[in-house]
């Protein structure tokens, strides 16, 4: 029997996992690095031990660092989450080695499976060799590792040569193999994976199918189970072929197989041999704790021959601290407030205060929500986080609103391709015009009764917001008696944290919090601007500046100070998060000035380079 559990990982699927080492009275040892020191999964596990070091490559990619806290602390097993080390068949031997209980399949198993490249000649197909015009457009893919990493879409072949380097580096950096290779690429596929979870006696469960086809940058943003409008045909097709997989390799534990599908036909990816960041969605559709069943079979338990049946719809949601308007840049910052309605589950590894850094992926949390139907499920996930409260950086929160309830995903006609054609739309600003003004009047009331009284009434209070990118001003008045007046307006109440306005016999409620000139409405976010601006913090026209903290990884070839540059050319990429980002040229001109080098860490509006527009 297990009885104390080492999770080699962090955030959000280190929290899930000890939560259900806590109801079956296992003892938890988390592993942090220097910047996790003080992050919720440290501090909620019975104990934790510091790798040196903030990078992933110098701790939470160290197995040998691992397996020693797994021995110092006194656990008797170590589960991998997803990720990092999660599928690499020497840290599974280095644990089997040390005398400890795998949480996973056998090192074999993930050795065959680890490689997308073997993995498909396990089941007769191979990726493409030499490309062509004629194979276009292509997937460049990492062949190790997973989450949308090391993988790009090519369309010309003239740029294969730029997206195989890319993609290289990338797949380095995340997973510390560089290989990757080229398949073709399924327009308007839907992403459909089936759960896989077997025992040593021989039992393999199919439970059931997710659609995971709203993707940003090939890595899942929402996610559903059962996949939606499949023909009985293709879901045993897809049952097959995903317990054939498992059966191939003696699979033990938790797996995820995973398929491309078009015109009602599967193309095979991949196996994940882990357990995947959308596993709470079969959780709930099954009625079943995917984590306690992995530690069960790991201890030797036999699955009963029959898998669970499924009931409901359950949807889920991954909320990001990103911009999706600016190419999904990860954002940075203090988490102020993180809350979710009551009536769904909300996976985190972040708590109020916490600080969101550089160095990890931007996931600050999943909600997930179940119901009888897939319309009710999608209503359900919808209004909660609607009513998510999220104070700090910049989150996808309202993109994630709006595309459940797109048409296209609402019918079930959604593919991979969707941000690619709804973007814009999604993300367009629709910012509600009494927003600054909610958040005025709360600053108002906070300020002495006759601080801002006139004795000329025809001069309003004028406070300013940068909101949603752009300027905005709201006026108001102070009256004689110490209240609040606004033109159009009547102001019901006035405080500090809670806002009430009537707007032609309509009440309406605003809920306001302030962190110094950061203020929320809602989790609508506003800038207060000073009164007189400095006009020394202006840059020059054409700057570049970085839209995320992070490390400029390569300048582009022939980039220099006086070379021409052409609108939308890339000049060098910065790295974040584990993810590279492309800063290109804003417009046709000359680069002027270049103050990034290789190598280099900057901070968000860092000035990065200068192109003067010809």
């Amino acid at each position: 029997m297990i009885s104390t559990l080492l999770v080699a990982n962090r955030g959000e699927i280190a929290c899930r996992i000890f939560r259900t080492c806590g109801e079956l009275g296992i003892r938890t040892v988390a592993v942090h690095s220097d910047a996790d020191e003080n992050a919720l999964h440290a501090r909620v596990a019975d104990t934790a031990v510091r790798l040196p070091g903030t990078a992933p490559a110098d701790t939470y990619l160290r197995g040998d660092l691992i397996v020693k806290a797994a021995v110092a602390a006194g656990a008797d097993a170590v589960h991998p989450g997803y990720g990092f080390l999660s599928e690499n068949a020497d840290f599974a031997r280095a644990v089997l080695d040390a005398g400890l209980v795998w949480i996973g399949p056998p090192p074999q198993a993930i050795e065959a499976m680890a490689s997308k490249t073997r993995a498909k000649q396990l089941l007769g197909l191979a990726p493409l060799g030499d490309v062509t015009a004629d194979d276009l457009p292509v997937l460049v893919k990492a062949a190790a590792g997973g989450g949308g990493r090391g993988m790009r879409i090519v369309r010309r072949l003239d740029d294969l040569p730029a997206a195989l380097e890319g993609a290289r580096a990338e797949a380095a950096s995340a997973f510390g193999d560089g290989e990757v290779f080229v398949e073709p690429y399924v327009e308007n596929g839907r992403h459909v994976e089936v759960q896989v979870l077997a025992d040593t006696h021989g039992t393999v469960w199919a439970l059931g199918t997710r659609d995971c086809s709203l993707q940003r940058r090939h890595q899942k943003v929402i996610e559903e189970a059962p996949a939606p409008g499949l023909t009985d045909e293709l879901i045993q097709e897809l049952y097959d072929t995903a317990v054939r997989a498992a059966r191939a390799v003696g699979y033990v534990g938790a797996g995820t197989v995973e398929f491309l599908v078009a015109d009602d036909k599967a193309h095979f990816l991949e196996m994940n041999t882990r357990l995947q960041v959308e596993h709470p969605v079969t959780e709930a559709v099954f009625d079943i704790d995917l984590v306690a069943l992995q530690l069960r079979v790991a201890e030797g338990h036999a699955l009963e021959i029959d898998s669970p049946r499924a009931r409901g719809h359950a949807m889920e949601a991954r909320l990001y601290a990103e911009d999706p308007a600016r190419d999904w840049a990860p954002q940075t910052g203090t988490l102020h407030r993180l809350t979710a309605p009551e009536g769904i589950r909300l996976d985190t590894g972040y708590t109020d205060g916490d600080d969101i850094g550089i160095h990890y992926d931007p996931m600050l949390a999943k909600a997930v929500a179940h119901a009888p139907t897939r319309a009710e499920a999608l209503r359900k996930l919808a209004g909660a986080l609607e009513r998510t409260v999220v104070h700090g950086p910049t989150t996808n929160r309202d993109l994630l609103i709006r595309s459940l309830r797109h048409k296209e995903f609402t019918t079930a006609r959604m593919d991979t391709g969707f941000y690619d054609r709804h973007l814009p739309e999604l993300t367009d600003p629709t910012p509600d015009p009494l927003t600054p003004l909610a958040a005025a009047l709360a600053d108002a009331h906070g300020r002495s009764r006759f601080a801002g009284w006139r004795n000329v009434p025809s001069q309003p209070q004028i406070k300013r917001y940068l909101m949603a990118g752009e300027e905005h001003e709201a006026r108001y008045r102070h009256t004689r008696g110490g209240g609040l007046t606004a033109d159009g307006v009547r102001v019901v109440h006035a405080g500090a944290t809670l806002v009430v306005l009537e707007v032609d016999g309509v009440r309406r409620k605003f809920e306001v919090a302030a962190y110094g000139d950061q203020v929320y409405v809602g989790s609508t976010s506003l800038t207060a601007l000073p009164r007189f601006p400095d006009p020394t913090a202006q840059h020059a026209a054409g700057s570049l500046l970085a839209p995320m903290p992070g490390t400029v990884v390569r300048v582009a070839e022939g980039v220099t100070v006086g070379a021409p540059v052409r609108a939308g050319e890339p000049l060098l990429w910065l790295e974040a998060m584990k993810m590279q980002h492309k800063i290109s040229a804003p417009a046709t001109g000359t680069l002027t000035a270049l103050h990034a080098t290789p190598g280099q860490q900057v901070q968000v509006g860092a000035l990065l380079a200068v192109v003067q527009e010809t």
